[in-house]
């Protein structure tokens, strides 16, 4: 039960994370045109780079330059930064799928740009990125058991120890696969639910 509940903060937090730093990116990279092949490179770095790699970085290496981190921290952390990546071409896309006229629009009732993002595009684009958010969202549920090699106690980590003090593997990752299935299975259904709910409040064509 620590092991889930571990699991389900990280995975929590780290969506989170991922969402805020994402959109950081694409606001960045939609800022100053000098900004973008700057973001652009951040973002397939970060893409290219497997999450295992991110996180030893940030919890092994980043120590011999003094920079101690929380195990905790650096799970955040890095699933928050790896899978920003990923969300930062999610936001690209739902905001290129807005009509350009609704910006020209905001710009002509003299809206300033923090004001057109927040309360023109953002709202918009949510009902483009709803389906992919949502997949994003159990594919970082799923890594967490990267975590397990930075001595993060996740369900996979938990369920090691169990089966290093009885012998017994089959009956752990039985139950941490199952728990992993109900979990996601739950995410989807909460996911389908805010689609049809988005569907629901769209404003007619």
């Amino acid at each position: 039960m620590e092991g889930l509940g571990n699991t389900l903060l990280v995975a929590v937090l780290s969506f989170i994370g991922a969402l805020l730093i994402g959109f950081l990116w694409e606001m960045l990279r939609r800022s100053h045109r000098w900004m973008r092949p700057v973001v652009q490179f951040i973002v397939d770095a970060i893409r290219s780079t497997p999450a295992l790699v991110q996180l030893y970085f940030l919890f092994f290496v980043l120590p011999f330059y003094g920079i101690v981190l929380p195990a905790l921290f650096v799970g955040v952390a890095g699933l928050s930064i790896y899978f920003s990546g990923y969300l930062a071409e999610v936001f690209k896309a739902g905001i290129d799928a807005v009509p350009s006229g609704q910006g020209e629009a905001a710009k002509s009732l003299g809206l300033n740009w923090f004001d057109t993002v927040f309360f023109v595009l953002a709202p918009q684009m949510l009902r483009n990125v709803a389906a992919p958010l949502g997949a994003y969202s159990v594919s970082i549920l799923k890594s967490t058991p990267y975590l397990s090699v930075i001595a993060v106690p996740e369900m996979l980590g938990s369920a090691m120890d169990v089966a290093s003090d009885t012998y017994r593997y089959a009956e752990p990752m039985f139950v941490v696969g199952i728990i992993f299935l109900i979990l996601a299975l739950f995410a989807v259904a909460l996911v389908n639910l805010l689609e049809r709910r988005l569907g629901v409040i769209a404003p007619a064509h």
